[in-house]
This record gives C-alpha cells, structure tokens and sequence, in this order.
C-alpha cells in the first residue's frame, strides 16, 4: 500500500480548524499550612499563649510517676553535692596531713618543758587566832623555768596568758604570763607575781591547810593558759593555746617555803 501524500497547506488547514484544546482548571493541593481555621462553636474563646510561657504540666494519671522522678532527681543532686564536698575535705585534709607531716620529719619537733623553781608565800596567816571568817589577801611570787630542746624551733608566747594558784580546788591567787620569744635551744627563767584578794576560806578548808602545814607538806596547784606561735625557721603558725598544769608541795606557807616535789604537764590545743 503506497502512503499518501501530504502537504504543508492541508497541515495548516487541519490545524487552524481544529477546535481550541479545552480549558483544564487548575487544582491546587490544599497544603496544611492553607487549611481554614477551625470553627468553634459560639460563645467559645481562644486565647493564644506565648509557646516559652506554657507550663507543662502532667496529666492525673501519671502525677505520682512525675513525683517520684522529681524526688529521685532532687536527691541524686543531693548525693552529687554531698559527693563533691566530702572529696574536698578529703583532700584538704589529706593535703594538711602531708604538710604536717613534711614539716614534722623537716623539724623533729620536741615539746617544750616548764618546771616551778622556787615559790615565796606572803600574808596567808593561817594561825589560830585569826578568825575564819576573815579574809584573806595572798600573794605567791614563783620563779618558773621554759625549756626549749628543739634545734630549729622557736616560741612566741604572746599577750593575754594567765596563771593561777589552787588549794584543794579553791583558787588563792593569780597573775599574768609575761610576753617574750623563746629562740631554739633556749632556757628562760622568769617570775610572775601571784595575788588574791579577799579570799575566805572555810573552817574545813582553813583546818586542812593548818594540818597539812603541820605534816610539813601542803600541797597546790599552778595552772596556767598562755597563747603561743610556733616558728618553723621563717615559717609561723597560727596562735594555738598551751596549758601547763604543775602540782606541787611546799613545807610551809611563808616567805621561805621550799619545793618538797614539782611535777608539771603540758597540754597543747591546736584549735
């Protein structure tokens, strides 16, 4: 079968007679963005919030699993903080300790001594005829030695120290410690004056001073408080606080009263 033949013109005339292509609308998917608004019913009111002002807030049912997550939270910081303030105390301590420790094996610190030498005792006139009801107005004036072994150690005693003077518990009298640098290797012999005023004595008190001046043995107390610093070649401590403690026994109760015995204690309170 042989094709026809076909020409430009009869193109022109098939195409120019053909009916216009019919018009197509144009649909436009409905994107959520272009959604209508949602109707309320009436007397509805929409109120719009802030989104960073929203308080969320959990439903009924899982309140108490909120509470209990809340509480857990709460106490794993609680341990967290507990945690981190005991590990710096550890480590404080532990620091503290390997300096004390350091400055110890550096110094070989030795504790330093005290010992009453010698003690003269005025107006404590216990004779029979001086009434119990008097009053009495002591005064002890003590010689006291400070020994110091140690090498490269020194002792700043500092203002403020005091020292008493007790009978049986009943203080007689008491004074002040004198301020002065202790150098390495240093004896220091000092005196301190000793005063009571107004002291009374009850008949049971008077009677066993009086017989234990007849036995030739009365015994007392010296105790003293004193604020020290410690000096570690150019290093000073803070004031710590040194307590000495003596006991000791005289023959008699005058001016010229011998130490029959001494025996002293030092206790040191680093805080």
């Amino acid at each position: 079968m042989i094709p026809e033949r076909v020409h430009p013109s009869d193109l022109r005339t098939s195409s120019s007679s053909s009916p216009p292509p019919a018009t197509v609308k144009e649909t436009t998917a409905t994107h959520p963005s272009f959604q209508e608004k949602p109707k309320f019913p009436p007397g509805t009111y929409v109120i719009q919030v802030p989104k960073d002002q929203i308080y969320r807030v959990p439903p009924p049912e899982n309140a108490k699993k909120f509470k209990s997550y809340t509480r857990r939270a709460t106490r794993n910081r609680g341990h967290r903080c507990c945690c981190c303030l005991l590990f710096s105390l550890s480590a404080l301590l532990l620091s503290l300790a390997i300096a004390a420790g350091a400055l110890y094996f550096a110094f070989r610190p030795k504790p330093i001594s005290f010992s009453l030498d010698s003690i003269a005792i005025r107006n404590l006139n216990l004779s029979s005829s001086a009434s119990a009801s008097s009053p009495l107005n002591p005064e002890f004036n003590a010689t006291i030695r400070s020994d110091n072994p140690n090498k490269r150690i020194g002792f700043r005693f500092r203002d403020g120290g005091s020292v008493n003077v007790f009978y049986g518990g009943v203080a007689l009298g008491n004074g002040a410690w004198p301020a002065f640098y202790q150098g390495p290797r240093n004896v220091t012999v000092f005196a301190m004056s000793l005063t009571g005023s107004g002291i009374r004595l009850s008949a049971a008190e008077r009677d066993g001073m009086v017989a234990a001046e007849g036995r030739g043995g009365v015994p007392l107390q010296v105790a003293a408080r004193v604020p020290v610093r410690v000096r570690f070649g150019a290093v000073t401590t803070w004031t710590i606080t040194v307590k000495v403690g003596c006991d000791v026994t005289v023959d008699k109760l005058t001016a010229n009263a011998r130490i029959l015995s001494k025996k002293c204690k030092v206790k040191v309170r680093i805080i």
